[in-house]
This record gives structure tokens, C-alpha cells and sequence, in this order.
């Protein structure tokens, strides 16, 4: 007889982990952006945001980055234009193994009860399913553990109908 096994998610083991599905609702709120659908990607070290445009600019004697944003997936009419300062420039390899410069900011990233800021680099994703990647160190920063059999264990994004 086969032996089955049952999938268990142990929450003893970190009573202050915050629990997430595969795919979340986030907020950016110093970008602008209330709602993001992001794929949680364990396999991503960096998070990573959809910008449509990068615009290298300076201000005030530094460096920093105007972009544009298509928060919602498969619209390309709603955009949130936003302005950063750069903290860094990083050689990031996608899942495909190509090599891409790309521009590293840091801004305040709001899940259940984080409220906190993290990295993350920008990349056009227009040919990508999810408009953000949420990466593993942010994931670590916030204490959260993954279910990768759920979604949207945070909430669902109630104000506006979006295709699943």
C-alpha cells in the first residue's frame, strides 16, 4: 500500500511568521501605488517592479531614477509615474539566465502588518505575467513563510475586478 503523505504547515515553529500564498496583494505607498498583484518568488534574492520606462536624472547632487509603472496586469492604460533615489546599480540575472543592469531603489512595502522599506531593481515586465516579484530577502526581512499551494492568504484586492 502507497504511503500518502499530508502537506502540514507548522506554525509552532515561528509563532511571529506571517503566512502568504504563492501570489499576494501589496502596497507601495511612497510610489504610489496602493495595489500590486505580486508572484512571491522564492527564487528571486532581490524584489523586482514592472517599469515600463527607467529615466537616470539628477537631483540635489544624487542620482536618482523617474519610471513608470503599469500596476495592473494586462493594462496598459493605468500608470503611476514615480521618482526615486537610486541606491545602486546591480547585474541581475533573470529566470532565463540573461544578464541585465538594473537600476536598484528603496521604498516602503506595506503586507499584513509589515511596514517596512525594501530593495528593489526595475525591469520592464510587460512580457511577464506579474507586475512585481517579491523576493526572498524582502521575504526574510518580514518573517514570512510561503504556502505554495495558496493565494492571496493576505487578502484579496476588493475594489476593482481584475482577471485571476
Amino acid at each position: 500500500m502507497p504511503i500518502t503523505r499530508k502537506k502540514t504547515i507548522r506554525t509552532d515553529a515561528a509563532p511571529s511568521a506571517r503566512l502568504l500564498g504563492w501570489r499576494e496583494w501589496l502596497s507601495l505607498p511612497d510610489l504610489g501605488i496602493s495595489h500590486i498583484k505580486a508572484k512571491v518568488d522564492t527564487g528571486a534574492r532581490t524584489s523586482c517592479l514592472h517599469a515600463f520606462y527607467v529615466e537616470p536624472l539628477r537631483r540635489d547632487g544624487r542620482d536618482h531614477v523617474r519610471f513608470g509603472v503599469h500596476p495592473l496586469q494586462r493594462n496598459n492604460r493605468d500608470a503611476v509615474h514615480c521618482e526615486a533615489e537610486v541606491l545602486d546599480q546591480r547585474q541581475v540575472s533573470d529566470s532565463g539566465g540573461h544578464r541585465e543592469l538594473r537600476f536598484v531603489i528603496v521604498t516602503r512595502l506595506v503586507l499584513l502588518d509589515f511596514d517596512d522599506h525594501i530593495e528593489l531593481t526595475l525591469t520592464n515586465r510587460d512580457s511577464m505575467q506579474f507586475r512585481m516579484l517579491f523576493g526572498r530577502t524582502a521575504m526574510s526581512a518580514g518573517g514570512f513563510l510561503i504556502d505554495p499551494s495558496a493565494s492571496y492568504l493576505a487578502g484579496r484586492r476588493s475594489s476593482r475586478k481584475e482577471p485571476q
